[in-house]
């Protein structure tokens, strides 16, 4: 690496923040040195220094001609510990997280944006809905109900011996086997809650700083009182530049309870539910009437959640440290209260009742499936009624990312949820098919399960067509791509293998901007078959091998097929997310590629879904624009923070938040950055072009490096304005050399999203960010503490 052009004495000491990019690194590898020392913070998130620079402010003469290195490690927040892997099982809820933030920017439009924010919590709290019934689904209708109740499945299980129907014991009664094994689906929703609880002291609990008074963007709804719903009169700042965004404690708290008290409920109505429907037709009228008492307190509870996730949380104005006590406290107790009060009314001896066939209320995930795709639906005529207001042509699918997103995050969860039932059902009959023939042991899964598996085979058929066709449009674009290549290092003697290979790495580079189109059709296509799946299950009641069966040959042969190919396809997609949590706790390298996943996903605070991973910027930030502020006022020095990959969007983030004298110390240098290519387009309103040309307007000194092979960076297109120069240095070149040559005896490497320092260009860049810096005034002397 060159080094980097003479600091000015004058300008003060200068120093260099580096911030790595997706899957982490480590201080030894961003400071090149292997003695490193930890300066400031604890396990979880540092700044390093190399040894021999711990004390370099106590001796400014060393470094008059470098900056001081520094790295920011934030790695262990995403995944630094094997056990967080398992956050990968709640992936549903951290795609629908995603969209909340996939809104389209829209001026004006206050009254849209809040019901977007308000469709996509909804959304969220179906899916929490849905994983607490597929809970239910096999601890009390697979187990408990059908199993249980049938001596031709226990006869095998000592284990469920005690419940078995044929043993006539206290357990035997159906109502009290719903009522023991309401247990696990409750204690899943418990396990929920004390991680979602657990995780707020390490990410939403970081208190930014409050040296400024930073007002709010004018375009948001995020910017009127929360308690009047008036529009605030405040000078306009980016919403990234708000005191209160990265601290979301309070709506985290009351989404939290919230969904808590839906899972308890959700689990109280399948125990509840089942003993009443009895009741009313056994005619007992003491208990028929607590049935009715019961239902009618559970509706009242539902009601209850809905109004609170209706209700707007975040203050991104203000730091908003207050909590709504009257929710947080008493909406879980009061669901968890009815829950108990369900497992006792269910446990009464009722010694007439007999478990047959499914357990009453299957209709659930049906009625789950509509209202998600009518939710989706809603979602995407607000976000078209939106994107109008601000078309811009690099914006995503025209404003539909995040519908289409929230689709996938309900598709995900169906495979998930069906996955698991699917598979317990097959355990549970053993040689037989659950709801295809009468020798089973169990009547098997509601049949909607069945059919959303039929429907996998179909829509992996349905994508060759797009897959046959990148392919080919990735190979002829590599083609016409190969005279530019020679053209850009005007070799003589151009080598065709060589050519060959640098254009398909940038022909595959651009794939990126073609994903878009790919979450659009799978998302339509999902919506689509998802619409049929529960058609066909309502109009026949049965699975559709069963369904077909009086077909021609070939419709029934294929209705067979695509049920049985898709049930081992539903089952194979949980399993494999369970085979990769499992390898990502013992397998240091694939929790390093797990951890890529969460690196990217987990950048926005949990704002849709309580239950989702926890969002690390909501310590990082904080922990970057702390470390600024705090070296920039004692030395009054220059600092450039250097970013690469999703730490450019930490970076850019943190300098949002700086205040304006602190700001005018700082200089931003990104390199491999998906601000505009990524997030400028799924995320328009946060870094759509409009965010992006006001942090440059604020920020004096911004440089972005990027490569045409790069698959994830790329130029973020802030073009030069009045005193502002162009953000974008021109494409550097990868290979830096194309052949061979007397500096670059041997072949040199394509490079693509890595090594950004190891270009000349780097060096560069940096010195002239730093020499444009104007001097500051320390707030003491350096001199006075050596």
């Amino acid at each position: 690496m060159s080094p980097a052009p003479p600091v000015p004495p004058s300008g003060g000491p200068a120093l260099e923040l580096l911030v790595h990019g997706v899957g982490g690194a480590t201080p030894q590898d961003m400071l090149d040195d292997p003695r490193t020392v930890r300066i400031t913070g604890d396990e979880k998130a540092a700044v390093f220094r190399r040894t021999d620079d711990a004390d370099a402010e106590l001796h400014p003469e060393r470094y008059r001609d470098r900056p001081i290195p520094e790295a920011y490690c934030w790695s262990n927040l995403t995944s630094g510990n094997g056990t967080r892997a398992l956050w990968l099982l709640l992936l549903p809820f951290m795609v629908v997280n995603l969209a909340h933030w996939m809104r389209p920017r829209a001026k004006g439009r206050r009254t849209t944006t809040r019901l977007y924010g308000v469709l996509v919590r909804l959304v969220a709290l179906s899916l929490t809905v849905l994983l607490t019934a597929a809970a239910c689904e096999v601890a009390l209708d697979l187990l408990a109900w059908q199993c249980a109740g049938s001596p031709a499945c226990t006869r095998d299980r000592s284990w469920l011996g005690f419940l078995s129907s044929a043993q006539h014991g206290w357990w035997s009664q159906p109502g009290r086997r719903l009522s023991l094994a309401a247990l696990v689906p409750a204690a899943l929703v418990g396990l929920l809650w004390y991680l979602s609880n657990r995780t707020w002291s390490a990410y939403e609990s970081q208190r930014p700083p409050t040296g400024e008074d930073a007002p709010a963007s004018d375009d948001s709804a995020d910017d009127a009182d929360e308690d009047t719903g008036e529009p605030k009169k405040h000078t306009v700042r980016p919403a990234l530049g708000r005191p209160g965004f990265w601290y979301g404690r309070r709506l985290v708290a009351r989404l939290r309870a919230a969904h808590t008290a839906a899972g308890f409920l959700t689990v109280a109505a399948a125990v509840a539910g089942a003993a009443a429907r009895h009741d009313r037709g056994a005619r007992s009228t003491p208990l028929e009437i607590c049935g009715r008492l019961l239902e009618a307190s559970l509706v009242a509870g539902a009601v209850a959640v809905v109004w609170v996730v209706f209700r707007r949380g975040r203050s991104e104005t203000r730091i908003d440290a207050r909590i709504d006590r009257a929710a947080v406290r008493c909406l879980p107790g009061a669901a968890l209260g009815l829950l108990a009060l369900s497992m006792l009314y269910a446990s009464w001896s009722r010694p007439g009742w007999v478990s047959g066939a499914t357990l009453p209320g299957d209709v659930t995930f049906r009625v789950i499936a509509l209202a998600q795709g009518a939710l989706v639906i809603a979602l995407a005529v607000a976000a078209w009624v939106l994107h109008r207001r601000a078309r811009h042509a690099r914006t995503a699918m025209s404003g539909l990312g995040g519908p289409a997103v929230a689709m996938l995050a309900c598709a995900l969860g169906g495979v998930m949820t069906g996955g698991v039932a699917q598979r317990v059902a097959d355990w549970l009959d053993g040689p037989g098919t659950p709801g295809m023939d009468g020798e089973g042991a169990i009547p098997g899964p509601p049949v909607l399960l069945s059919w959303q598996a039929s429907v996998i085979p179909v829509l992996l058929i349905a994508l060759l067509v797009p897959a046959v066709f990148l392919g080919v449009g990735t190979w002829l674009a590599a083609r016409r791509l190969a005279p530019l290549v020679e053209a850009d290092y005007d070799e003589g003697h151009p080598d065709e293998v060589r050519t060959r290979r640098i254009a398909g790495t940038r022909a595959r580079a651009a794939l990126t901007d073609v994903a878009p189109w790919i979450v659009g059709i799978v998302s339509g296509a999902t919506l689509l078959l998802g619409a049929g799946a529960v058609a066909g299950a309502w109009a026949s009641g049965e699975v559709p091998g069963k369904a077909f069966g009086d077909s021609h040959d070939f419709v029934e042969s294929a209705a067979e097929a695509a049920q049985a190919i898709g049930s081992w396809l539903i089952g194979l997609g949980f399993i494999l997310f369970v085979t990769w949590g499992r390898r990502a706790y013992r397998d240091a390298s694939a929790r390093r590629t797990i951890g890529i996943l969460w690196d990217v996903g987990t950048f926005w605070p949990r704002a849709a879904h309580p239950f989702a991973p926890p969002c690390y910027a909501e310590r990082a930030v904080p922990d970057l624009t702390w470390r600024m502020c705090t070296w920039t006022k004692e030395t009054g020095g220059r600092l450039v923070i250097s970013g690469h990959s999703q730490g450019s969007v930490l970076a850019a983030a943190a300098v949002w938040q700086l205040p304006a004298a602190t700001r005018r110390r700082v200089a931003l240098l990104t390199y491999g950055s998906p601000l505009e290519r990524l997030y400028g387009r799924w995320f328009p309103a946060y870094f759509g072009p409009v965010a992006l040309s006001e942090l440059r307007g604020q920020l004096d000194c911004w440089r972005n490096l990027w490569r045409p092979t790069d698959p994830i960076g790329g130029p973020v297109l802030v073009p030069a304005e009045g005193e502002h120069p162009e953000v974008d240095r021109e494409a550097l070149k990868d290979p830096v050399a194309y052949g061979r040559s007397s500096r670059y005896p041997l072949p040199e490497p394509i490079l693509g999203h890595s090594e950004y320092q190891a270009d000349p260009a780097f060096a560069t860049e940096r010195g002239e960010l730093l020499d444009r810096i104007a001097p500051g005034i320390p707030q003491q002397a350096l001199g006075s503490s050596a």
